[in-house]
């Protein structure tokens, strides 16, 4: 279910003071959070963010097209390998 359009968008308010004070003072160091459900606003646009993957941190430099979505949709929690290799052993067996 979607969040109410009477509260607004979800925005980590620690994140967003982290944000305000880096734009206030210019640097450009990542942003490290934990905040995966943190939907992205105007104001992180250009700014580098490390999202927590579960493991490690992943680089995530926001862009005008990722307003309104959330950072954990830009760090995926698992990684694909492969499906079922068909090897010589498993197709002798018929």
């Amino acid at each position: 279910m979607s969040r109410s359009t009477k509260k607004g968008p979800y925005i980590d308010k620690k994140l967003m003071e982290k944000v305000l004070a880096q734009k206030a003072g210019g640097a450009k160091t990542s942003i490290k959070t934990w905040a995966r459900k943190s939907q992205i606003p105007p104001e992180f646009v250009g700014l580098t963010f490390l999202v927590h993957q579960g493991k490690n941190f992943v680089t995530v430099f926001v862009s005008e097209s990722m307003v309104g979505h959330r950072l954990g949709e830009f760090a995926p929690t698992r990684i694909f390998r492969s499906h079922g290799k068909v090897t010589e052993k498993s197709t002798s067996k018929t």
